[in-house]
């Protein structure tokens, strides 16, 4: 796909999100962005965007909502004029030891995760449809792609990212016939959460053979790869440095 006039709706568009939004955008796309509580940081990847000669959008929307989902999506195409690709990067990173697990963590991390992602591409398809075809990008994680859990006290986050790998590829199988292709990242050591001690940070980038953090660019040109290929489809790609190799 080539981006030029092209549409592009990111989900959860901090940190991550709105290096993927410019990174779109200097390849020639119009970008709406959706926030739940980090209005600022969106509306400046807005601005940047903007100042590409680009289109942007802002769009506040709580995920967790059925409705929210499918305004926000209509939202943005209203906003933009059109929609041809969708990136569902709207996450919940939480650690939880498992006898302190409640009921509402379980259903706010697959929420969040994949009934969001879910909802957003059924809502986004009839604008691919009418558009002649797009692309639905999902993100899972590097430990879910690699088949088995590594960490503890991540269950509903792990079985989360599990699922949008299955999502991924059911997608893609039923949207197939009308053009629309569906991929996932599965991102790895990209950025040191902010809580983590230098020790910790270091030991990953000793358990990761290419040695480093991969940081946002590696995120933002994989999906990027992801939407502008015409014969992939059903695939989530690992962004981990290598990590899972060892």
């Amino acid at each position: 796909m080539d981006l030029h006039q092209k549409a592009v709706l990111v989900t959860g568009g901090r940190r991550i999100g709105a290096a993927v939004a410019l990174e779109l955008a200097r390849r020639g796309a119009s970008v709406a962005l959706t926030f739940n509580r980090s209005r600022e940081e969106v509306e400046r990847a807005a601005e940047t965007i903007r100042g590409l000669g680009r289109r942007a959008a802002v769009v506040p929307a709580d995920l967790t909502s059925a409705e929210a989902c499918r305004a926000a999506v209509t939202a943005a195409a209203d906003a933009l004029g059109r929609l041809d690709v969708l990136v569902n990067m709207a996450s919940l990173y939480r650690t939880r030891p498992f006898d302190e697990l409640t009921v509402e963590d379980w259903d706010l991390s697959l929420a969040v995760d994949v009934r969001a992602a879910f909802l957003c591409a059924r809502a986004a398809v009839p604008h691919m449809r009418a558009a002649g075809g797009g692309r639905i990008v999902n993100f899972s994680d590097w430990v879910a792609r690699s088949g088995r859990p590594r960490y503890k006290g991540y269950l509903p986050y792990y079985v989360a990212k599990t699922a949008v790998i299955g999502l991924t590829e059911a997608l893609a199988l039923e949207l197939a016939a009308d053009g629309i292709l569906v991929n996932a990242v599965a991102p790895g050591p990209i950025l040191p959460p902010r809580d983590l001690s230098a020790e910790e940070s270091q030991q990953i980038v000793k358990d990761t053979p290419l040695g480093r953090w991969g940081g946002e660019a590696a995120i933002a040109h994989a999906v990027a790869a992801l939407v502008e290929t015409d014969f992939i489809t059903g695939e989530t790609v690992r962004v981990d440095g290598g990590r899972h190799v060892r």
